[in-house]
């Protein structure tokens, strides 16, 4: 992992999801911020590939109501 600038920050979870966290990072041998860090930036990038799936299915829905008969005629 890139030396980078890290940000403290305080938050909750609940007792399982730490225990998971520390078990993993503890049978990887990596701190736990490592592993934190890491679940974190997946959670982003699952998230951000959700919303342009969903800006595609946006764009084809709107397609389909614009040019509903041309693709009738088309199908044909």
């Amino acid at each position: 992992m890139p030396n980078t600038t890290r940000e403290k920050f305080s938050s909750q979870a609940a007792p399982e999801v730490l225990t998971a966290l520390r078990k993993i990072a503890e049978s990887e041998r990596r701190p736990i911020q490592e592993v934190l860090d890491e679940a974190l930036r997946e959670y982003i990038e699952r998230k951000e590939k959700g919303q342009s799936r969903h800006q595609v299915i946006n764009a084809f829905e709107q397609s389909l109501s614009e040019f509903d008969q041309l693709y009738r005629e088309l199908a044909k």
